[in-house]
């Protein structure tokens, strides 16, 4: 099966990664796919307009998995309206660090307030996904509960996409890892803030957390089973 290593194509054999692969006991972890990153305004308040063309490749990959039963569950950063998670509380230190690299975000404060437009999803959510409504920093599992839901299903591996791939991707696979979950990342759906860090944190992913997979390769080996 082709995995990519440090950004090159590697065949390995699928024997040695038996326990990634079993559809079964797979979840796919969707990760802020929501206005607040995705909308084509000057008011985003935390604009990824590169991620806006991996929406309908994301929707396409979440049908073919929901036929094949695989779990989808979409988790979305959400705030308290007041900002006691936030700016009236302790800052998340993006809100100071990233405008060093991208400049002033004028509309900044009103990422991620719980019912505003912005946490409203882009990608198809349908009654039969799950969801993560409360992800407060960059990790979908803290301070979540999804590794209680994941546990609680028996899911053993996550297949990440969305958003960014250099941040809550790649917090979000430490963390999986960290709790012995076994990782993979879809590298033609996900994100990053730029190319050189999308694929500086791809390659963190394929060398330490997991492995780095194309989406199509990884939906085949689950349709006709994966060779030894």
């Amino acid at each position: 099966m082709k995995v990519w290593v440090y950004e090159q194509p590697r065949e390995v054999p699928a024997a040695d990664f038996r326990d990634y692969l079993d559809p079964a006991t797979t979840a796919v972890i969707s990760i802020d796919m929501h206005r607040g990153h995705l909308e084509d305004s000057p008011d985003c308040p935390c604009p990824a307009p590169r991620a806006r063309d991996v929406v309908e490749p994301i929707n396409a990959f979440h049908r073919e998995a929901r036929t094949l039963g695989v779990p989808i569950v979409h988790v979305k950063s959400v705030l308290r309206a007041g900002g006691a998670d936030d700016l009236a509380g302790i800052p998340a230190a993006w809100r100071r660090t990233f405008p060093l690299h991208v400049g002033p975000i004028p509309n900044a404060a009103a990422h991620a307030i719980e019912g505003s437009p912005w946490t409203e999803w882009v990608t198809e959510v349908l009654p039969q996904d799950l969801r993560v409504e409360n992800k407060r920093r960059l990790s979908a599992f803290y301070p979540t509960d999804l590794d209680f839901l994941l546990r609680n299903q028996r899911i053993t591996t996550v297949v990440f996409d969305g958003g960014f791939t250099d941040c809550c991707v790649l917090n979000s696979a430490f963390d999986a890892n960290n709790l012995n979950y076994r990782v993979i990342v879809l590298r033609d759906l996900v994100r990053g803030t730029d190319d050189p860090l999308e694929s500086a944190a791809l390659s963190m992913v394929s060398l330490h957390l997991g492995l780095v997979m194309d989406s199509q390769d990884l939906l085949a080996g689950w349709k006709q089973g994966f060779e030894a």
